[in-house]
């Protein structure tokens, strides 16, 4: 009689090694990216998420400096206060000058500045070097030297406008001059930025679109408008934008060109009346509301701005 044999059967286990199933993997979360995140997490939130709130709770306060520490809430007083203060809107008016005029200069110099270093021309790794150089030196430091460049007796300014028979201009004792005088320092201090956005813009664009258009007849004009403006959009929409929302908050030129809004407080923007009037004045909460009205009038521009202008959408 033949027997079979038959081997045993047994069960297999799984290996550790096996994928696990999706139900697992959600299951399952990560925690090494939160703990390695959660550092900066903290920090950013102690020196930005609660001075914010706190200046929130602050604009719907009395604080001044009578009512420093027993401080309470007294609503839209601030507010009602800041927007029916003339000399809200006429800072406003000047700030949207300010900005207009900064941006412009910034813009047009830069962009043209970029296309001809972009070109094959000699030395310019040394040209990108000195151009860049406004932009690298501290604000502060640039901003004091233009001061001492716009003194009446014996700034380089007048003196070079006397070169050319033009009387002496009082630059820092005039509303409109000291206002001219930060203008003409932040132009200076702006445009290199822009420059080297447009100059990494200009780089990326393909050659073959040149080339092409050269095929078919294409003037300089017709290139800039149809191929280096429109490729040049998603790198120069996004630049515009924060450079918009600095020269808007631009305190330290205004401050120290102009020696704290002189003459007379007539040469102040908003964000440096808001100093002299949280800080010198010590009129807190209605500083604070001051700030917040601003924060809402640059967050509502820059998203409109965004969207509207369609920069986060590729240009192919």
């Amino acid at each position: 009689m033949q027997t079979t044999l038959s081997t045993p059967t047994t069960e297999k286990l799984p290996s550790p090694l096996a994928p696990t199933t999706v139900e697992e993997k959600k299951d399952k979360i990560n925690w090494i990216p939160y703990i390695y995140a959660a550092p900066s997490l903290l920090v950013m939130a102690a020196i930005v998420l609660y001075p914010f709130i706190y200046n929130v709770l602050v604009s719907f306060s009395n604080m001044n400096l009578e009512h420093f520490r027993d401080w309470s809430f007294k609503g839209f007083g601030n507010y009602v206060n800041v927007l029916t203060d003339s000399k809200f809107w006429l800072f406003l008016g000047k700030t949207l000058i300010w900005t207009a005029l900064n941006l412009f200069f910034h813009v047009t110099i830069g962009v043209f500045l970029a296309i001809l270093i972009n070109k094959n021309i000699k030395g310019k790794s040394w040209f990108r070097v000195i151009l860049i150089l406004p932009w690298a030196v501290p604000q502060y430091i640039t901003a004091l030297n233009w001061r001492g460049l716009f003194n009446y007796e014996y700034g380089a300014v007048n003196l070079i406008l006397a070169k050319f028979g033009i009387e002496p201009i009082q630059w820092l004792n005039t509303e409109w001059g000291a206002f001219s005088a930060a203008l003409i320092t932040n132009i200076w201090l702006g445009f290199p930025f822009m420059m080297i956005v447009a100059l990494g813009g200009l780089q990326s664009i393909p050659d073959a679109l040149y080339e092409a258009a050269d095929i078919d007849g294409a003037s300089w004009y017709d290139k800039l408008v149809n191929i280096t403006i429109p490729l040049l959009k998603p790198v120069m929409i996004p630049a515009i934008t924060l450079g918009t929302i600095w020269t808007f908050n631009n305190f330290n030129v205004v401050w120290l060109v102009s020696n704290g809004g002189e003459p007379s407080d007539q040469t102040h923007i908003l964000v440096s009346w808001v100093y002299k009037v949280g800080l010198n004045y010590f009129r807190i909460g209605y500083a604070a509301a001051f700030s917040l009205i601003i924060f809402t009038i640059l967050f509502a521009f820059g998203w409109n701005f965004i969207h509207k202008t369609k920069a986060t959408q590729s240009v192919y």
